[in-house]
């Protein structure tokens, strides 16, 4: 594929901190790729760099002439004063862009279909819009115009689940050309999956490139990590652990080739579960009782809109229950009334007497009153010990956990970023020891990193949790069960989880009922869905065809990972060879490629053979 951008040895220094340290690496057409690492460590600048925005101190940036370069920042720069029309569309005359089935899936996807209800109709000024809004009409505008390279900075912010699924399978379906490129930071680990073809992650001025989404990434750090002898056994652990939960997951996260199952099943082989639902069950009930907040017959209403309609939830001791429902159907209104700060229109809410409820909004001026403080005063004010399960963890121990290492302890709260105050707030409340925890949008602003440090923790606290998130992998990982809001006044059950939730709900707007704020989940199968489903399944001849095939491309693929493994090592010891290295990379990539064709035929057969 033709190189759209290439980087070579690119270092750069932002005050005392190296952000980029002699990096060397480059975008190509086809190429999608997925930037993780932890907050503050150089992402943003590092897509700055490709963009052609950041010059970096040394080094040397390449761009193929007259490439086209979208980017979405943090920050957008649309003119307050113009029309969503004129943001999005441009010039666009309206017979032009409406025959156009590309702007209009775009404008469906994000913005609600061709009139624009989401932000408020195509003529709504961008000025009064939300933050939430802007991002949409941003995106929008960037999808529309197709550039050949699509640098996303956190594009999923403010998208529900619905949103970020149009959005994976846009990204991965009529942009993925063999001309353009995207590059896209995100700490969205399902998003990741679907949409990455190879992860970069930035570590300590150094890009660490892999293949593949992010189970691929966590299976190719551990081992990495493996090789090199890293003694830091904490973060070792908690990737065997994060193996351990891919491998032992929901069906669809385990339908991968059996050479990578195998490789996985090397790193984990007495690995524990995630966590003991049988034993953290027995403490959440002895601590909660049987009764632990129950909604009767309750109505919840917002000004004249019911939200939901006599309906009773009772939760229990040790339920670990996921919200979903699109954006305004009232999920962090749930919540509140669960807390008990939202009244109910009718019906009653009922505690038991030894609940100890815990509710991490999604407002972080809580800790203004601590701006002058130091993190760990703001942590030790609440208690000194903390007792999670059977661990029993100092404040400081448990500030560690999260992210606070020694001297960030130390730090001023007034000085800390959104992602850190997001962290000290969850730090705050686990350290209160509740044993009900209602969670608003978790992972607003937290780095991969610090989730799976958060569901390390989760994992082995006995109590009663509910969680509203736009993260399904979250919500896979740390929650038993999902309910759901579906905008038609009602809290349903979803044994099928989020590939239910998008099943229904487009199912409920195809019968015009709900809100139809973001309508992609058109374009979702349905959970289980197989070929040959509609005939009755597939015949017993197809099936045994099916498992030949399978056979004959694991053979094919335990010997293309025997040639991926020498050209590896060819690479290492070749180190300082620059163009036997480029040789034996462009050599690399062709097995890649090759393994990524054998592996979509293994995924087909699997389909078939069930």
């Amino acid at each position: 594929m033709a190189s759209l951008v290439s980087v070579e040895r690119a270092s750069l220094a932002l005050g005392t901190s190296q952000v980029l340290d002699a990096v060397s690496l480059g975008v190509s057409g086809g190429d999608r790729i997925g930037v993780v690492g932890r907050n503050g460590g150089g992402k943003t600048t590092l897509l700055r760099v490709l963009a052609g925005t950041r010059t970096p101190d040394d080094g040397r940036v390449a761009r193929t002439g007259g490439l086209r370069v979208g980017v979405l920042t943090q920050d957008d720069s649309l003119d307050a004063a113009s029309t969503v029309h004129e943001a999005v569309l441009g010039s666009m005359a309206e017979h032009e862009w409406a025959a156009d089935p590309r702007v209009r899936d775009v404008l469906v996807g994000l913005l609600g279909g061709l009139d624009a209800p989401v932000v408020g109709g195509l003529s709504a000024t961008v000025g009064p819009l939300s933050g939430g809004e802007r991002r949409r009409v941003a995106l929008a505008a960037l999808l529309v115009a197709s550039p050949d390279l699509l640098l996303l900075d956190e594009p999923t912010n403010h998208l529900d689940v619905e949103g970020v699924a149009w959005l994976a399978e846009h990204l991965s379906g009529s942009f993925a050309r063999p001309d353009t490129g995207l590059v896209v930071i995100t700490h969205d680990r399902w998003f990741l999956d679907a949409v990455a073809t190879q992860t970069w992650e930035v570590e300590d001025g150094r890009v660490h490139q892999y293949e593949g989404g992010y189970a691929a990434f966590v299976l190719a750090k551990a081992e990495r990590e493996r090789l090199a002898g890293v003694v830091a056994e904490r973060r070792d652990n908690l990737l065997r652990k994060e193996l351990a939960w891919l491998r032992r997951g929901p069906p669809a996260r385990t339908s991968k080739p059996k050479f990578r199952i195998d490789a996985a099943n090397a790193l984990i082989a007495d690995e524990p579960p995630a966590r003991d639902d049988v034993e953290l069950m027995r403490f959440a009930s002895t601590r909660l009782g049987k009764d632990v907040v129950d909604l009767l017959d309750a109505r919840l209403t917002v000004g004249d809109r019911v939200l939901l309609d006599r309906f009773t939830w009772r939760l229990g001791p040790g339920d670990r229950v996921g919200l979903v429902g699109v954006n305004g159907a009232g999920k962090s209104t749930l919540l509140r009334a669960l807390a008990g700060e939202a009244p109910l229109a009718a019906g009653k809410r009922k505690v038991g007497v030894t609940v100890r409820l815990a509710f991490l909004t999604q407002e972080v001026r809580e800790l203004d009153a601590w701006a002058d403080r130091r993190v760990i005063e703001a942590v030790e004010d609440v208690r000194s010990v903390v007792r999670l399960g059977r661990k029993e963890l100092s404040a400081s121990q448990l500030a560690q956990r999260l992210g606070f290492t020694g001297p960030r302890q130390q730090t001023r709260v007034g000085d800390l970023s959104g992602g850190e105050r997001r962290r000290l707030q969850l730090t705050r409340l686990l350290m209160d020891e509740p044993n009900v925890l209602l969670l608003d949008e978790p992972t607003n602003d937290l780095d991969i990193e610090t989730l799976t440090s958060l569901e390390d923790l989760l994992d082995g606290w006995a109590g009663t949790l509910v969680v509203v998130s736009h993260d399904r992998y979250l919500l896979e990982r740390v929650c038993d069960r999902q309910l759901a809001l579906l905008g038609d006044g009602a809290l349903r059950d979803l044994p099928g989880g989020v590939e239910e939730y998008l099943r229904r709900r487009h199912e409920l707007v195809e019968r015009g009922g709900g809100v139809r704020e973001v309508p992609g989940a058109g374009r979702v199968a349905p959970a289980g869905a197989a070929p040959g489903a509609a005939d009755g399944g597939p015949s017993p001849a197809e099936v045994r065809e099916a498992r030949k095939v399978m056979a004959r491309v694991e053979k094919q693929l335990s010997r293309l990972a025997e040639r991926e493994d020498r050209l590896h090592t060819a690479m290492a010891a070749a180190a300082t060879d620059h163009e036997r290295v480029l040789g034996l990379n462009r050599e690399l990539r062709e097995v890649v490629d090759e393994r990524e064709a054998l592996e979509l035929e293994w995924l087909e057969a699997a389909d078939v053979a069930g």
